[in-house]
């Protein structure tokens, strides 16, 4: 008798598109379109456990016995279908014994010139009283990954704060110091910075080109919207001097996109208004938002309800996205954007992010932070600039994430796209970096199937949006 034929759940999932099954292959990160065969076994598996002889004898009114063993091959193979041999561990490693440092993020100055009501920055400053990164400590970070992470071939250095072009002086110091360094290896080096945009001026516009930083602009909407929280330490709204700034800068830079971060904050869930003033009224190549649910300040929150709303709406805006692809025009909604890439390009994540893995943050003192969004808090840091890197520390941490077992990731289906969420969401609202970001899986698990969705019409009705738009970005 043969063996026992199972349906393996946990590796896949689907999503209908109009009248077409479509297969996403959880362990791959790989799409299907299900031809009827597959979906016939499928169907039948979930009916009841059966052999190959059976399963043929099951289907045999519908499809020929040849058809359905390939099919059944096929599927055992993808490990959808299992056949009582041992399943491939889903996860290459079960712990992190190296990373493979690429990313510095140089918080240059602890000092801001704004003072946003829902800054997450822990160890932000008021100008006066901000907290400058030397040179000696920029120099060493720098040192830092090639002495870690040799064999990398591009690396990036990132300029944050605080405002990070308050330390214009350590920045320009950096990107000479790194361009002649760098260049020495025979590696290459890239420069991304994000910035409020007050301080930017014709010149440093033209530096910035010069040197073809990676740019992102924090910007939160229109100006009734952006005023509510960007405003000066007097308390003043910001909008009117950043449009200007943001106008200069969109007029002269030409080296690489630039896009604008918006943060949403309680009350504020207009994700196709704020979209249309970023994108078709100031320019912006991008547009990309961060909901706000795990704030320090909980009156900065998105409440449940308002969450529910920022989701809906921003699939309401990437149906915009979808009719724009369908015309080859890309609208630069850059989270739908980025979920796309994803599928497209069969991305799996063990770990949230390059966090720890192949990216730290160095305050003005030189201790290496998990990611810029801990720099000032109370999680222990993982060595310093100036000594060495606390390796096990650091791979005890990410293998602490890495392990799903006892955890709602273990079965979900977007297991490999979230692979649990935000750190520094988990620790502000949980008091654990390593615990899942339950509060919003099932949105998630939503957001993941429209993207999906989209990327299957897409692929249907105009594929040429892909190379046009998607396989590009690599370059950038």
């Amino acid at each position: 008798m043969g063996a026992l034929l199972n349906l393996v759940e946990r590796n896949l999932h689907e999503v209908r598109v109009d009248d077409d099954r479509m297969l996403f292959h959880i362990p791959s990160s790989s799409l299907f379109a299900t031809d009827d065969v597959t979906g016939g076994i499928i169907d039948a598996l979930r009916v009841q456990s059966c052999t190959s002889e059976d399963l043929v004898l099951r289907l045999a009114g519908r499809f020929a016995g040849q058809d359905v063993n390939e099919t059944l091959r096929e599927l055992i193979a993808l490990e959808v279908v299992n056949d009582g041999s041992p399943l491939t561990p889903e996860l290459g490693i079960s712990r992190v014994e190296r990373t493979a440092l690429n990313t510095v993020v140089l918080n240059v100055n602890t000092g801001c010139n704004l003072s946003c009501t829902y800054c997450y920055k822990e160890d932000l400053d008021k100008p006066s009283a901000g907290k400058k990164m030397g040179a000696d400590t920029a120099e060493a970070s720098v040192e830092m990954l090639l002495r870690e992470s040799p064999d990398e071939e591009r690396y990036s250095v990132v300029f944050f704060g605080g405002e990070p072009l308050s330390n214009r002086p350590l920045i320009e110091h950096m990107v000479n110091y790194c361009e002649r360094r760098f260049a020495e290896a025979g590696k290459q080096v890239e420069f991304i910075m994000t910035t409020n945009a007050t301080l930017l001026t014709e010149e440093i516009v033209d530096y910035l080109n010069a040197h073809r930083f990676g740019l992102s602009v924090s910007i939160d909407g229109p100006k009734t919207v952006h005023d509510r929280n960007r405003i000066t330490v007097g308390g003043q709204g910001t909008y009117d001097v950043v449009r200007r700034k943001v106008d200069l800068l969109l007029s002269r830079y030409r080296s690489r996109p630039v896009g604008a971060r918006v943060t949403l904050t309680r009350g504020i869930t207009d994700v196709e208004t704020i979209w249309n003033h970023l994108f078709n009224e100031l320019g912006f190549a991008e547009v990309g938002f961060a909901p706000v649910t795990s704030g320090d300040m909980s009156d900065f929150n998105l409440t449940g309800d308002e969450l529910v709303e920022v989701f809906a709406n921003m699939k309401a805006l990437g149906r915009r996205y979808l009719e724009a692809a369908l015309e080859h025009r890309n609208i630069g909604f850059s989270n739908l954007h980025q979920l796309v890439t994803d599928i497209h390009e069969g991305h799996k994540k063990a770990l949230p992010c390059g966090a720890g893995l192949k990216m730290l943050a160095v305050d003005h003192k030189g201790e290496l932070n998990l990611c810029h969004r801990f720099t000032g808090s109370s999680l222990p840091t993982f060595g310093n600039v100036h000594g060495e890197v606390k390796q096990a520390e650091l791979n005890d941490f990410l293998s602490q994430r890495l392990d799903r077992s006892g955890t709602g990731c273990d079965t979900c289906h977007i297991r490999n796209l979230c692979s649990g969420g935000c750190y520094h969401e988990s620790y502000a609202r949980y008091g654990d970096p390593t615990h899942p970001t339950y509060h919003y899986c099932e949105l998630m698990r939503d957001w993941v199937d429209f993207g999906i969705e989209v990327y299957s019409r897409i692929m249907a009705a105009n594929p040429a949006f892909i190379s046009s738009y998607i396989t590009p970005r690599k370059a950038h």
